[in-house]
């Protein structure tokens, strides 16, 4: 596809988020109970403020610096945290805090994926109470009733309506400016925001207060993640257009015509970006901020789907089902388990906290947090990837970590009065995607106590052979040279055994794609058995039946009606002998294994040729 489509389409998926700042960033900046008087000068340090952090953060940060770090054309938290362990393997202790900082900058992803469809949608929807009261009421529970909406139509995928995401986001920068140019030439005096001078007072000449408000300036520069997540999907060039051409100049003519307003009438404080257009066009900018927040939304919720897969194939979280929406697009995904809790949480964020002032005060930490793990993961990547000097590295990323600490710290001082939901969320996600990986762990090596090498048990089971039945068993296993339990129990329990076997592992690799010529490696074991491994990247869907059909060039000849499939399903019992924090992780553990998808549907195994055989396994 042509660049300049390219950016249209990504116009629409990677800025609603950022796009859609200016409806809650400067009123929340602005407001005089952030101990800052709103005066003609402070209103320019302000936006000076707004002008240099989406300066730093997103054009220098992630547009020039960020989006280089591509792990084989994919961006995102968790690709970018492959690249980082990847490239120091050699360091196991490394590696395994690497693994930490990312899971927890994962985890609050999940926050932020909850709060940005709460506060933009109920910033878009309180324009209804602008001029008239009237409405106030009913803001809440309309925001309510779109996000259930938008949460409903998840299922039938976003192909349809994705379509006019370009255009509306298109039709949403133009207007803002629009608006902003127009307020810029009643008050040009904001142009004096320009000058950095003005931003360092700001944010130095206040005391205390100053450092307070950064926690609102911060909310400028929400969803600017969204541009290394979905560099996959329209690549660095096509988001760097897009940014610098209209993104940046229709937010910064915004900003500033949201200043020049606020200069000329600091009554417009209550509201100043709907308050900065004539009142003819009040409703109609309703409509249209609302269509742009649900695009907002719709980009973080895929962004969550998206994760989630990327995690569960990482061994970080337990298996899903995982709708494919679209016969096209294998970027088009739908999680029902994550879709649903999403809503509820959602919906009790927009009613527990009930204005989008209240939601701000939540937003940031998540968002910030985020941001501070990408810039720590982005170090080791410049250094132990593509191994550039030691000053160089910290010359690149040591006043971005300085940005995101301050901005970070600043948004911690909400806790209390917000800031504690995203936290909490990230960490119920952040000990579940931990207890899970660890209890994976525990689990392989408990089966692998219990279950002899293949190769032995091979050669001493052909001494003697069983009867041979006609057909190919085919057995997954998690350790190419363990035998499967799922073996070991079909011959006690069948005493026979197939006249082709096949011992499959599935890999999933620290890259996104792994490329169809490399996908399969077979080997033959002699006595028609054979050990396959198909490898896939964290991007792809694992298919037992096709990587099966790639071993024919190697002579292993598969008859699809011919096959029956073995799975080991094991039944995790806690340890009875254990106490306190460690027996409750193996609960927890527990838990999501009896909860987890179906073996059979995650690699994509007809349901109709499964057999599955159960342990009982201690742990």
């Amino acid at each position: 596809m042509a660049t300049p489509a390219l950016a249209l389409l990504a116009l629409g998926v990677v800025y609603g988020d950022i796009g859609t700042s200016p409806l809650y960033a400067a009123k929340e900046t602005f407001d005089p109970a952030r101990g800052i008087a709103l005066s003609a000068a402070n209103v320019i340090g302000g936006v000076s403020t707004i002008f240099w952090t989406l300066m730093a953060i997103v054009s220098l940060k992630y547009v020039v610096l960020v989006l280089r770090a591509d792990n084989r054309g994919e961006g995102g938290i968790m690709a970018l945290l492959a690249l980082a362990t990847a490239a120091v393997g050699a360091r196991p202790k490394l590696r395994a805090r690497l693994l930490i900082a990312g899971v927890v900058g994962a985890s609050l992803f999940y926050g932020d994926a909850v709060l940005t469809p709460a506060i933009s949608v109920l910033s878009a929807v309180e324009g209804l109470a602008v001029r008239t009261p009237v409405f106030e009421p009913w803001v809440v529970p309309v925001a309510t009733a779109i996000l259930v909406a938008l949460f409903a139509i998840q299922r039938f995928g976003t192909g349809v309506v994705g379509v006019a995401f370009g255009p509306v986001c298109l039709a949403w920068f133009v207007t803002l400016g629009i608006a902003g140019i127009r307020q810029i030439a009643a008050a040009p005096a904001i142009l004096a925001a320009l000058d950095p001078r003005h931003a360092i007072g700001f944010v130095t000449g206040h005391g205390y207060a100053s450092f307070v408000v950064l926690g609102s300036v911060l909310l400028a520069v929400t969803g600017a993640e969204a541009l290394y997540a979905d560099m996959g999907h329209f690549g660095r060039r096509a988001i760097r257009l897009t940014w610098f051409g209209i993104a940046a100049p229709a937010l910064v003519l915004n900003y500033f015509g949201q200043g020049a307003l606020l200069i000329a009438h600091p009554g417009a404080v209550a509201n100043p970006f709907y308050l900065a257009f004539p009142t003819w066009a009040l409703y109609p900018m309703v409509a249209l901020a609302t269509g742009a927040t649900v695009i907002a939304s719709q980009a973080t919720i895929s962004g969550a789907f998206s994760l989630t897969r990327q995690a569960v194939q990482l061994g970080f979280l337990p298996r899903m089902t995982i709708r494919h929406t679209s016969a096209r697009t294998i970027g088009q995904i739908y999680v029902p388990a994550v879709n649903w809790v999403l809503l509820v949480v959602v919906a009790a964020a927009v009613i527990g906290f009930g204005s989008s002032t209240r939601l701000a005060s939540a937003y940031g930490i998540a968002v910030m947090g985020t941001m501070l793990v990408t810039t720590v993961l982005t170090w080791f990547v410049l250094r132990y990837r593509w191994h550039y000097p030691l000053w160089l590295c910290i010359a690149s990323t040591g006043v971005f970590l300085v940005i995101d600490s301050a901005f970070f710290a600043a948004a911690l001082h909400k806790v209390l009065d917000g800031g504690w939901f995203p936290l909490a969320l990230g960490t119920i996600v952040f000990v579940v995607m931990m207890t899970w990986r660890h209890g994976r762990v525990q689990l392989a090596e408990s089966l692998a106590g219990g279950s002899p090498p293949l190769a032995g048990f091979l050669d001493a089971l052909f001494r003697d052979p069983p009867p041979r039945v006609p057909g190919t068993a085919v057995f997954l296993t998690a350790s190419s040279g363990m035998t499967p339990n799922a073996l070991l129990h079909s011959l006690k329990h069948y005493k026979v055994l197939h006249e082709q076997n096949v011992f499959l592992t599935v890999a999933f690799r620290t890259v996104p794609w792994v490329p169809a010529e490399q996908r399969v490696a077979s080997e033959s074991l002699g006595h028609d058995c054979w050990r396959v491994e198909a490898s896939y990247g964290f991007m792809q869907r694992p298919d037992v039946s096709e990587a099966l059909e790639r071993c024919a060039p190697s002579g292993l000849s598969i008859e699809p009606m011919q096959v029956s499939y073995f799975l080991s399903r094991e039944k995790i019992v806690p340890a009875t002998r254990r106490r306190g924090f460690g027996r409750w992780r193996d609960i927890v553990f527990a838990t999501l294994a009896r909860n987890a998808g179906s073996t059979a549907d995650f690699f994509n195994i007809p349901a109709n040729r499964t057999v599955e055989l159960g342990t009982r396994i201690e742990i």
